[in-house]
């Protein structure tokens, strides 16, 4: 009897307990609400006012996952976020049904031969072939089940004489099989198991490339063995002494590793024109070592290079450079407008001398951390600037002593081909990447709460990215990008992607009308492609 009252009691309580707590709770917050002098919606609508905030809060993900139609999300959609996904997990672009894209929208198309090429027709080198693993899925209404089988790829490089030549003439130039590599992701924006990640599935890719980004380069970078383009901002990270000069010794340092192939002055980047930001949170101490910084204090990198003033002391920079590293220099610089690029093609035809390679970051692009006035209102998108800096450099002469990359939203191979027709010889990619490893775009870059391990230098937060499953969505991206230009040339009755030109793209403007691109954009008259 005793014990039967004692569990009464105790269930009574926990009873009571249940209805009146949430009451009293309620009521706390009703006259919190009221009283506290910051939030006017609580004031008036006091606990209403919460369920405000909690929709505000989850808002991004309520539309990126249920109310944003697959094409309308930005930066990229649902539709392209797919595309890297499936590339990544199954090394392939296959789509049922037919395109999402609004035809009946304005935008480029990529002209198709009356007469396509066959395979054995093509220039290009299938072996060895690339070792990798993909996913085989099985999806029920209610369960999804995946795992990882070995699988090997077609490499889809470029054979040895068409590759890409960055530097020819120097000691060690850079020579380029594939077309596509990856955009400057420094380690500190990035963690370190998302750098090896991508280190180690462009490795396995070959003919590819990763830029370090300004942040100096991090033995993440060099674990895959791949080609490393060392980039240098005004910050001078990794590139420093104690006092914060440039430092020649360390720019000889690295040029002495095998696998830095070039090096890249950062003069703009397309989502921040002036010098980038780093919250103290990810100064750790290994990423401190690396750049030359002090731990935990966030940094500010400059607008601009104090080392040269002027398009002069630009070129004899990156002449000394070049000289001391034997390896080709290039630039990373923003188009403005269609004039933006003349002074520097003019002193490269009067001095003889220049950039070996210059890349074009778009308005578009991104970054781990910018200002919204920098990402939303300044510098050219990529089709555009891209078409002005090959034109400026025809203009000038110059253009066949020079590369050109192309880099913003270029994340499927009919984007990268634009690219290519419209006058870039290389593309870069970053944000594509980032998918490929995991990134699920909450844009939570610049706090350093990354969810999925990506974007962030927290080790607990690291834990959720797992290397050896996400290395081969990064090798599967990559060869399936390249297997994609290859069959996008085929169809254009072009035997290699690196014969894009002007001409094999048109677009369609809002009236239906199919303009020409080298009609809409004629080749300057005395500097049109051989």
């Amino acid at each position: 009897m005793g014990t039967w009252l004692l569990l009464n009691t105790a269930a009574v309580i926990v009873l009571a307990g249940a209805v009146v707590a949430p009451i009293v709770l309620a009521a706390y917050l009703y006259v919190y609400d009221r009283r506290q002098r910051q939030h006017s919606v609580l004031r008036n609508y006091p606990l209403l006012g919460r369920l405000r905030y909690l929709f505000e809060m989850i808002g991004p993900e309520m539309r990126q996952y249920m109310f944003d139609a697959d094409e309308e999300g930005r930066p990229f959609s649902r539709v392209e976020f797919q595309g890297v996904v499936r590339a990544g997990k199954y090394g392939s672009s296959l789509i049922g049904f037919g395109s999402k894209r609004d035809f009946e929208k304005e935008g480029y198309y990529i002209r198709n031969a009356l007469l396509p090429l066959q395979l054995e027709e093509l220039r290009v080198e299938q072996s060895p072939r690339v070792r990798t693993k993909t996913y085989v899925s099985r999806e029920r209404l209610f369960s999804r089940s995946e795992r990882l089988v070995d699988a090997e790829l077609d490499p889809w490089l470029l054979p040895e004489e068409d590759a890409v030549v960055i530097g020819a003439g120097l000691p060690h130039p850079f020579r380029v099989r594939g077309l596509v590599g990856m955009s400057g992701m420094s380690f500190g924006a990035l963690g370190d198991r998302a750098l090896t990640a991508l280190s180690l599935g462009l490795g396995a890719a070959g003919g590819t490339w990763m830029n370090t980004g300004e942040g100096g380069l991090a033995p993440y970078h060099l674990k895959g063995g791949v080609d490393v383009i060392a980039q240098i901002g005004p910050g001078l990270f990794g590139f420093r002494d104690r006092d914060g000069r440039f430092s020649w010794d360390e720019l000889q340092r690295k040029a002495a590793l095998t696998q830095v192939r070039a090096f890249e002055l950062k003069l703009a980047q397309g989502a921040k024109i002036r010098g980038g930001h780093l919250p103290g949170a990810k100064v750790t101490p290994e990423i401190a070592a690396i750049r030359g910084l002090e731990p935990w204090k966030p940094v500010d990198s400059p607008n601009r290079f104090r080392e040269f003033s002027g398009v002069d002391g630009l070129l004899d920079f990156l002449q000394r450079i070049r000289e001391v590293a034997g390896k080709p220099i290039g630039v990373k610089l923003v188009v403005g407008g269609p004039d933006a690029l003349d002074e520097l093609a003019a002193a490269m035809a009067r001095r003889g001398s220049g950039p070996d390679f210059i890349t074009v970051d778009g308005g578009e692009g991104g970054s781990g951390a910018t200002y919204q006035e920098m990402a939303d209102g300044m510098g050219l998108p990529v089709k555009s600037a891209i078409v002005i800096a090959d034109d400026t450099l025809r203009r000038h002469g110059v253009r066949h002593r020079v590369k050109l990359v192309a880099s913003g939203k270029l994340v499927s191979a009919d984007r990268i081909a634009v690219a290519l027709s419209l006058g870039a010889d290389l593309v870069q990619i970053a944000r594509g990447f980032m998918i490929s490893v995991g990134c699920i775009g909450t844009q939570r870059c610049h706090m350093n709460t990354c969810p999925v391990g990506v974007a962030t230098t927290d080790p607990n937060l690291q834990k959720a990215l797992v290397i050896e499953e996400k290395r081969w969505r990064v090798t599967n991206y990559v060869v399936t990008l390249r297997h994609g230009l290859f069959a996008l040339a085929a169809a254009a009755g072009l035997d290699s992607p690196t014969k894009f030109e002007r001409r094999h793209v048109v677009y369609r403007d809002p009236f239906g009308r199919a303009l020409p691109a080298d009609e809409l954009h004629p080749y300057p008259d005395a500097a049109r492609p051989a």
